[in-house]
Formats: structure tokens, sequence, C-alpha cells
């Protein structure tokens, strides 16, 4: 097993502060803070436990999603959920930006990927295999007609899923199934021209079908396992690359094979959506969903919150030696990240790498003023325009939105199409407690640049970063 440890070199820094999930063997042991889910408002992991053990204990299934915006750190408190339910769930992750291509995914390749590493992990765990007629039933039903274009490189791809595999058997094929769909969907947008039509059945046929793969996997789990349920997590839903239109056709369409299937999910999904009309057509439980907010490291009045520093500081020393900062750096760099995991590891890292190229064994105030401008100008190009953006809105809908949200205006409190675009480009950020907004640090400076908030004479715009 890995020794993870702070880092105690700057050329050691980037290896930790990596904003993935910690699903690494030790990685949870060494780098998970709980502090930051005390400082929240309320420890919002720990109701989907409680509601998935009841669940559990009455024999019914969960279904749920988790929603957060980015760089709160949703796929590591799902880490931590797993952990606590190991004694009673055996969990199935899956993402749809690293399992699946994101652009091009269709509706079943989701359940057909799901039943794939059900398969999968039942013989990795149990060492045993669901019946050669429930296998058959199910890729019989996914049979597929192709027409494509294939590249040299989706072929190399195709030989590598193959590799090693020389038996021509139904069990094979399931082995190899993963391998090839994978290399197919996630690299089929760029490599191949395709069109994949399934031959489709009544639903209501699937439903049987994987409800009846669920059951004997379950049954194979209970006899060879003191765990009992299954639990599929199904993650990067809510990634800007997935569009509504593919979502809207997983989940609303085809809303009736989640809420029929025998087994219990977590899926995480876009903010917007989940608050939105369609959205209360899901098929999730809206009493068991949960949002994960931001972390605050100012408070409504733009003042220091000791505690969120306090919390995000912890996850800082966990990974890296603090005493590789000049004196007073980590905690600016805390402050201008406002309190988000992804942007303080962005600053970090980049502030380490400055220094790093100088020739320095600290981070200097020089450092961390480079790698704040560096993040800080990202930032004013996610506040202006493109002929990417969802929604045609002007800087000027943007700055009045954000000057009411810093004046702590009550309307703030009910979202517009200017307000979630703003929380897409985490110019706010959304906070728990009595549920509140507030501007991203670095986007107060620049407001304050711009004269859009008020400066004070010593120290800039209260709430912002120095």
């Amino acid at each position: 097993m890995t020794q993870y440890q702070p880092a105690t070199d700057l050329n050691l820094v980037y290896a930790n502060l990596d904003s993935g999930p910690l699903t690494e063997l030790g990685q949870y042991e060494a780098f998970y803070c709980l502090k930051v889910n005390q400082v929240r408002g309320e420890d919002q992991i720990a109701r989907l436990q409680l509601g998935l053990q009841r669940a559990h204990k009455a024999q019914h299934f969960f279904k749920a999603c988790l929603i957060g915006h980015r760089g709160v750190g949703k796929s590591t408190e799902l880490t931590r959920l797993s952990r606590e339910l190991s004694e009673t769930y055996q969990v199935i992750r899956f993402s749809a930006v690293t399992d699946l291509d994101p652009i091009n995914f269709q509706p079943l390749d989701v359940i057909y990927l799901m039943m794939v590493e059900l398969v999968t992990k039942t013989h990795e765990i149990t060492k045993r295999r669901p019946s050669r007629q429930r296998l058959q039933e199910i890729l019989s039903w996914f049979c597929e007609e192709t027409t494509k274009t294939t590249s040299e490189r989706e072929s190399t791809l195709e030989l590598e899923g193959g590799a090693g595999i020389s038996d021509d058997s139904l069990w094979s094929k399931v082995l190899n199934i993963t391998a090839s769909l994978k290399a197919k969907l996630r690299f089929s947008a760029n490599e191949t021209t395709e069109k994949t039509t399934y031959h489709f059945k009544r639903i209501d046929d699937l439903i049987e079908l994987v409800n009846a793969l669920l059951d004997e996997c379950t049954s194979i789990l209970r006899e060879s396992e003191k765990k009992s349920s299954w639990l599929f997590i199904g993650e990067d839903f809510d990634r800007e690359a997935i569009t509504s239109t593919q979502i809207e056709g997983l989940f609303i369409r085809h809303s009736a094979i989640f809420t029929q299937l025998r087994v219990s999910m977590i899926f995480t999904l876009p903010v917007e959506m989940y608050y939105s009309e369609v959205g209360r057509r899901l098929p999730f439980d809206s009493d068991k969903s949960i949002l994960i907010p931001d972390t605050p490291v100012f408070n409504q009045e733009h003042q220091l919150n000791p505690p969120g520093s306090a919390a995000v500081e912890e996850i800082l020393a966990a990974r890296m030696s603090l005493e590789l900062f000049e004196s007073g750096q980590y905690q600016r760099l805390i402050l201008a990240s406002g309190g988000n995991i992804r942007d303080l590891f962005s600053l970090v890292n980049y502030a380490a790498d400055t220094a790093l190229l100088r020739g320095a064994s600290t981070i200097s105030s020089a450092d961390g003023l480079r790698a704040i401008l560096n993040l800080r100008a990202e930032y004013e190009r996610r506040l202006g325009q493109s002929p990417y953006d969802r929604e045609k809105l002007s800087y000027e809908e943007k700055t009045k939105c954000l000057q009411e949200i810093y004046a702590g205006k009550k309307i703030d409190q009910v979202p517009n199409l200017v307000h979630y675009a703003l929380l897409r480009a985490r110019a706010i950020q959304e906070f728990n407690g009595n549920r509140w907004f507030g501007v991203h640090p670095l986007v107060v400076n620049i407001l304050g640049e711009q004269e859009k908030l008020t400066k004070t004479k010593d120290d800039g715009v209260p709430g912002g970063a120095y």
C-alpha cells in the first residue's frame, strides 16, 4: 500500500494536490478531513447514510441524487459514504466522463454499462458467475447494428480490449465487454463516424431482464459475502460536456427504468436541472436527494470566517507541510480560493511550480500573487461571453446580479438564468446554514478594480482576495 504523507518538498506537492476522489488504498485515511462538513451547516452525507441504512433494514431500494457545484468535493464525500456503508452495501462506482463518451453516449448505454459492471464485480468479489441464460438474455436485448468507419486508433483499442482472450465463450465475451465498450464509447466521437441503434423491444422487457440479473447477482452476493445489497453510484453526470438533452433522455424519457430497477442508486446531477421544472420529474426521491454546499471562508458581512478557513487549512495541511509557505502565504491562498478545494489546489500548485522555477524551496508572497493573478484571469474570462455559452447574457446583466448578491439582497435567494450561469462559472458560491449566496473572492477583486463595488481605504473591497 502506498504511504500517503504530507509533501515536504515542493517537487512532491503536485502529486498530493489532485482534486480527484480519494479512491486509492490509503488516500482516504491520509487526506480526508471531516471538519469541512462541520462548517458547511450540516453533514449532508450523514443524511444519505441514514436513508440508505433505513432502506436496507426495510428491504427497500434507495434512489437519490447528489448535487453540488464544481469543486466542493462531491466525489470525495461519495468515497466517505461508500466506506461508511461498507458493512452493508457493495458499491459499484462509474463515471459518465471516464467510462463513457460524455458527448455521445445514448441513454441505454448507461444501463448496459451498469449491468456489465454488475456482472464483472460479482465475479470479482465472489468468484461466481450469473447463469449463462441470464447473460445471454441481456446481451441479446442489447444486440447492436453498427455502421462505422473504423480508424487505426479504434482498431488498436479494440485489439487491446480483447488481448489475452482466446476463448469464444459467452463468459469470456462478458468479461471482455467492459474494455471494448469503454474503448468504443469513449473514443468513437473523435476517431470514427458511427451510428448505433439498439434493437428495441418493449422497455418493460428490458426492466424485467435487468431485474432478473440484479436478483441473481444479489443472491450470489448474499451467499458469498456479509453484504446483502448493491449500490450504484453514477458520477459526473453534472459535467459541462454532458448536454441537457442527454440527461433528459436518460432520467426523464427512461425514468421508468430507474424507478423500477430493484437496486439502490445515487447519481450526481446538475444543480440547475434538479431545481427546474424538468427536475420535478426525475426518478429520485426529492426528500432524500441532497446538495453539498461551498465552504465559507467569509461570512455574509464579508468578514473572515475562522471556522471555514481552519477547515480548509486542515485539508491543505494533510497534503503538504505548511512550512513550505513563507509567513501568511497559505492563509492568503485559502482566502483567494473562496474555500473551493479545486481552486485551492490550483492556486497552490501554480505557486509551488513558480517557486520551483526560480530555484526556491518555499512559496513566497510573489509566488502567491502570481497564482492569484493567473486564476483571477481565468475567472475574468468566465464572466465574458462566448459563442458556446448556453445563454447569451451580457456582462452588464452578470454585473448587476453579482452586485445584488454581494449586497445580500433577498431576491438573490431565487435564482434566475443569470444567477445559474454565474453559479456554473463559480463566480457565485452557495452556502448552507440559512442558505445564502456569496461572490467568489477573486470576482470581488475584479469588480472592485472595475469600480463596480466600493473599496475601503486600506484593504480593497471586503471579501476579496489580496
